[in-house]
């Protein structure tokens, strides 16, 4: 990414973390670590509550009581691993702006030290395309958002306002990211996230400035 196109580096993982206030704050997010690893183990579908609650260190109903369904979990795992506001812990701040470009590049460095978030991303997304998934629709929006975000970002930073050329872009973008998982996940010392992210980020950006 050109020097003049970047923007001042977004907190660092340790740093952006989600912080839990209190015992019952830990017990929910202790409750959401295990979930997301059994789902990116077994799907949502084959992923137990009761073994979610083993490792979690507590009882099916402790589980229940916190979260209310397996429905209902599997929403919240999505949002933790959004970073959003959810169940009693705080989000991470959202970044706007050109700064957003710097903050893409980041998250695709820090999953590289989460192979399990990233594995549970995957997975779920990947089911949600079935009929009838309970995530669908929050993968539906997750995306939508997403590609209009990043292009408002690029229509910022390039000058660039021709609708289908940053539509394309956006589109092409997510679609790099979320396959570059797959191949990572596959095959994580062929495959680096970061550098082929960053110069797909890079033609994009000098294409819609040329255009």
């Amino acid at each position: 990414m050109a020097a003049t196109r970047a923007t001042a580096r977004q907190p660092a993982a340790a740093d952006r973390v989600v912080k839990p206030h209190g015992p019952t704050a830990a017990k929910r997010e202790r409750i959401l670590e295990a979930a997301m690893a059994v789902f990116g183990a077994y799907g949502y579908h084959k992923g137990a509550l009761v073994e979610v609650a083993e490792r979690a260190g507590m009882t099916h109903a402790g589980v229940l009581h916190h979260f209310g369904s397996k429905e209902g979990l599997l929403v919240a795992v999505l949002q933790y691993r959004d970073g959003e506001a959810v169940a009693g812990l705080d989000a991470r701040e959202q970044v706007e702006g050109p700064a957003f470009l710097r903050h893409i590049l980041d998250t695709v460095k820090e999953n590289t030290e989460r192979p399990g978030v990233v594995q549970a991303y995957t997975v779920l997304s990947g089911e949600s395309v079935t009929d009838g998934h309970p995530a669908q629709e929050y993968f539906r929006e997750r995306l939508r958002t997403l590609r209009h975000k990043i292009e408002r970002t690029l229509a910022e930073v390039t000058g660039n306002s021709d609708p289908a050329e940053l539509r394309d872009a956006a589109n092409t973008l997510v679609a790099v990211m979320d396959g570059l998982q797959v191949q990572w996940l596959l095959s994580p010392d062929e495959v680096d996230m970061t550098r082929t992210v960053k110069r797909t980020l890079d033609m994009l950006l000098d294409r819609l400035s040329a255009a």
